[in-house]
């Protein structure tokens, strides 16, 4: 050791002081993440007995709307509880190990700056040298253990934490679905007061579901979105190839060839579209035809020609209908695909096995199924190609959907196995490009717009919002900002995405070489259907049946209005109107504007989860077994 250049370099008191603070905080973080870890076992956050106390009496009463908004306040403490135990727990271990890091290094720095080694006096006796010695062991011993329980309980109670919010999420989204079960008589018969009163008591259930949610993000109390400066994990973009196209293409705009429309914005280029219609007399009911097998996924169209896909456990099927008739013009029993498995996938009721929609560019229509078969078929309904992409471990069954940008079919697997996202030549099914994704599982589907000269594909999934080049697959920009089992896909407008999660958050993101979180905002969230935008506005809708609109810009609330039932199916943009229709078969329409104004609301008598497709004059809806047109 160079110990004239260490006299010179080192100053000795100065890490011996850097050593003991940093060991000295190491041991008060210690102390706080063991105390937190106490506090949180002797409480459950989540079934709390003053909500449940709360819950119970608006059950007795649902007319009560003060308490309703009582409920919400303590929702909205709930959740920062919840925040804020989380954000301790992992930052704490973080803090620790930093400390425990510029210790040693301090540590390390005085060892070296000491003139000459460390000697015994010979005055010292051998039983001194020995006590030093133990004493140092039992120290470091002892200082490490504490370190590592301190580390295990940090884990502990972070994952027990999420665990606890996660299952409590679930029993009551089983609780919601079962609330909301309508019989096609009930959504037609006149609404008694009994009915009221249960319908009434399924949304408390539902808020009460709002209550018990796994979020990672910090919270605030107000109602009001707020602006957010940190910009989180950003990098610089790298250069996309220049696109000059245009998307969606005019031939896209005058169809509506993917779930929510040309590259699934939820945006319909049509006009003349009905706002009135009634399923128990018939009125502007133009056809209704009984779908073969049962899915959620929505129509799409090309033309004239409407197409959808149905399966259980044994069968999968595409069907072709003709727009003006009705009729089915061909199905397409999908099977003897190389690689599909043998293994039937498990998945959940209220997904099925054929819970994505499919897509069309007009020479071929493009179907996924659960068990990760993909097929060609051209309008006739012949093979065109086809290949498995692997069986998807995937809790409750594969629904993202499919979307067509020119020449490439664009597939988001985000599943447990690993997440990518993957584009096909739609002509011979080849793989151009592929790219991996660090996200767990979601059900969201792709969104391509073109934004500026970039054509981009916007994904999101637990931890992050994404955005690919369309012509090459590189990642153009990430963020990470959600959380969850992400069921919405993004919406688009302006240079803005918009993504949420019913346990996380809505984030508005400003795209762009440095992409940055305008505003966020976490009381309305939704768990299934997809936010939709405009230049101005952006609408959230909630799986209990709220609807919120912001400013895009600002993340102001401009207002918020509730309905008598849920929603699964996503709003659709048509001429200056949202179209939203709920889980009963009521169709919602009012203006897409700063203010609500309703339009219309036509039940269809059965009930929807799916997303309505819609071309110039006519409507189609998948509800229940049976696909309905409605026009004149």
């Amino acid at each position: 050791m160079n110990t004239k250049f260490s006299n010179k370099t080192i100053n000795l008191p100065l890490w011996r002081g850097v050593a003991i603070v940093s060991g000295i905080f190491a041991i008060l973080i210690c102390t706080m993440v063991i105390v937190n870890y106490i506090q949180i076992n002797k409480v459950d956050p989540v079934n709390t007995e003053v909500i449940n106390s709360l819950v119970e009496r608006l059950n007795d009463n649902p007319g009560d709307n003060q308490l309703r908004e009582q409920i919400r306040e303590m929702d909205l403490l709930v959740r920062k509880a919840f925040f804020t135990n989380q954000w301790e727990v992992r930052t704490g271990a973080y803090l620790l190990l930093l400390s425990l890091i510029v210790m040693i290094i301090a540590m390390q720095i005085m060892r070296m700056g000491k003139k000459t080694l460390p000697s015994v006096d010979e005055a010292y006796s051998q039983n001194i040298i020995s006590y030093q010695q133990n004493a140092r062991k039992w120290v470091g011993l002892g200082g490490s253990a504490l370190v590592l329980v301190t580390l295990i309980l940090a884990f502990i109670t972070h994952k027990d934490l999420g665990t606890r919010f996660t299952d409590a999420a679930k029993i009551a989204k089983a609780k919601t679905e079962r609330a909301n079960e309508v019989t096609p008589d009930d959504a037609v018969a006149d609404k008694s007061k009994e009915v009221e009163k249960e319908l009434a008591g399924s949304e408390v259930k539902s808020e009460n579901k709002e209550i018990k949610k796994t979020v990672e993000t910090p919270v605030e109390e107000t109602a009001q979105a707020k602006p957010v400066e940190k910009v989180e994990e950003a990098k610089k973009t790298p250069d996309a190839k220049k696109y000059t196209g245009q998307y969606p293409s005019k031939e896209m705009m005058a169809n509506f060839p993917s779930f929510r429309g040309p590259g699934g914005n939820g945006i319909a280029y049509h006009k003349n579209i009905p706002t009135e219609w009634d399923g128990a007399s018939g009125k502007n009911i133009k056809w209704k035809v009984t779908i073969a097998l049962h899915a959620y996924n929505s129509p799409v169209i090309w033309g004239d020609k409407l197409f959808l896909s149905g399966a259980d456990a044994n069968q999968r099927e595409v069907y072709c209908y003709n727009t003006q008739s009705g009729k089915l013009v061909w199905t397409a029993k999908i099977g003897q695909i190389p690689g599909s498995p043998d293994q039937v996938p498990d998945v959940t009721p209220d997904t099925g096995y054929a819970a994505s929609s499919l897509s069309t560019d007009g020479e071929s229509v493009f179907a996924i199924f659960s068990n990760g078969d993909l097929i060609a078929l051209d309008m006739n309904g012949k093979p065109v190609w086809s290949k498995n992409l692997g069986l998807p471990d995937n809790h409750y069954g594969h629904s993202s959907s499919l979307v067509v940008f020119e020449d490439k079919l664009i597939v988001q697997y985000d599943h447990k196995k690993g997440g990518k996202v993957m584009a096909f030549s739609t002509k011979t099914g080849d793989e151009l490009w592929s790219t991996a994704r660090k996200v767990k599982v979601s059900w969201a589907s792709p969104v391509v717009v073109k934004n500026g000269d970039r054509a981009e594909v916007l994904l999101a999934a637990d931890p992050c919002v994404a955005s690919y080049d369309a012509l090459t697959g590189e990642e153009l920009w990430k963020l990470d900002c959600i959380t969850g089992e992400v069921g919405p896909s993004v919406a688009y407008a302006n240079g803005i995405v918009f993504a949420l999660n019913e346990y996380a958050s809505l984030v508005a993101i400003k795209t762009g070489d440095q992409p940055e979180i305008l505003w966020e905002a976490y009381d309305y969230l939704s768990d299934v259907p997809s936010p939709v935008a405009t230049d101005k506005y952006l609408f959230v809708v909630t799986s209990y049946g709220l609807v919120a609109c912001y400013d895009a810009l600002s993340g102001e609330l401009y207002w918020e209005h509730e309905f008598d039932n849920g929603f699964y199916a996503s709003p659709i943009l048509v001429d200056g109107k949202i179209y939203l229709i709920d889980r009963v078969g009521s169709m919602h329409i009012f203006k897409a504007d700063k203010e609500f104004v309703s339009i219309a609301t036509s039940n269809i008598g059965e009930k929807t989860d799916s997303t309505p497709a819609f071309a110039d004059g006519h409507i189609f809806i998948r509800a229940g077994k049976n696909l309905y047109c409605i026009g004149k």
